[in-house]
């Protein structure tokens, strides 16, 4: 085998380590029946059968295990000559993939790209809404708003800002439950906070409000579900204090009391860092995002 697609290389190495053809479209952004057309021609060219199909998806043949780490330097070559082309790419154009959390992605970002197509019109942006942190190594976006600080060595990391957190209520609900006026008083009100994550309720049995998963009325993991819940009137949530402030719907309650802060990062590849557009992207977000908290 001397000419073929080195894209087939790249679906293997996906299928191969997600172990599905559901989750590896996913990862690279490919149909289904893409991603097992190019497994077959790859078993086709080679000669070989590379996975095992089950119900439980794919797994390798020793034929396909001998050929994972060398199709996945393959992969890791071709994504690092991929970034290197990106980052010399000198035209204020083009696309940027921005990875954000839930509540940034939707109701952070829309009002801050407007503002970027006015200033910078040959740029279009995507939007990823997610809470996982997104691995900027394998370009699953150009850059990544992060509520963490990035550890990887191949990223590049600025902090931003450091945004409040403030309980919040609807004026509906706090007009008919009335308003609490010291943190014990949010045992008696209908809480909202996560299903699985502890967060909230490690963040109130530290300042001494006595809490459990039982304690919130209503629970969710999607924070988009939860602020539209307390915006809602369904009680007493935790959220972002500028998101708070904005909402003509929505009450910040017991201002004083100390809650943790979120931290914001930007995130990039070092490799892509000479970018023009990207860093100008990245410049702008820095910017708006300061003023965002701030405001």
């Amino acid at each position: 085998m001397t000419d073929f697609d080195w894209n087939l290389i790249r679906s293997f190495v996906a299928v191969a380590e997600t172990g599905s053809l559901s989750a590896a479209a996913r990862r690279v952004a490919l149909s289904q029946p893409t991603l097992g057309r190019h497994v077959a021609d790859l078993e086709q060219a080679l000669g070989v059968t590379l996975f095992r199909r089950g119900r439980r998806g794919y797994a390798l043949t020793e034929a396909g295990l001998a050929l994972y780490e060398r199709g996945k330097a393959v992969n890791e070559h071709a994504t690092a000559f991929s970034l290197l082309a990106l980052g010399s790419v000198e035209a204020i154009e083009g696309t940027v993939r921005i990875a954000a959390s839930e509540v940034v992605a939707a109701y952070v970002l829309p009002p801050i790209m407007a503002r970027l197509g006015v200033e910078e019109p040959g740029i279009a942006v995507e939007i990823v809404a997610s809470n996982q942190i997104e691995n900027l190594l394998r370009r699953d976006a150009d850059i990544a708003i992060r509520m963490v600080r990035p550890a990887q060595n191949e990223l590049v990391a600025r902090k931003v800002t450091d945004i409040e957190l403030r309980a919040c209520a609807a004026t509906s609900y706090l007009e008919r439950h009335g308003r609490p006026l010291q943190p014990a008083d949010l045992l008696g009100h209908h809480l909202i906070g996560f299903d699985r994550g502890d967060d909230i309720i490690r963040g109130l049995n530290q300042i001494g409000v006595a809490v459990t998963r039982d304690s919130f009325r209503f629970r969710t993991d999607n924070q988009i579900v939860l602020w539209e819940a307390v915006r809602a009137g369904n009680g007493v949530g935790i959220g972002q204090e500028p998101l708070a402030r904005r909402d003509p719907l929505i009450e910040i309650v017991l201002p004083d009391m100390p809650l943790p802060v979120l931290p914001v990062w930007l995130a990039m590849h070092r490799d892509v860092r000479t970018s023009v557009r990207l860093r100008r992207v990245s410049d702008f977000l820095f910017e708006e995002l300061k003023l965002y908290a701030a405001g």
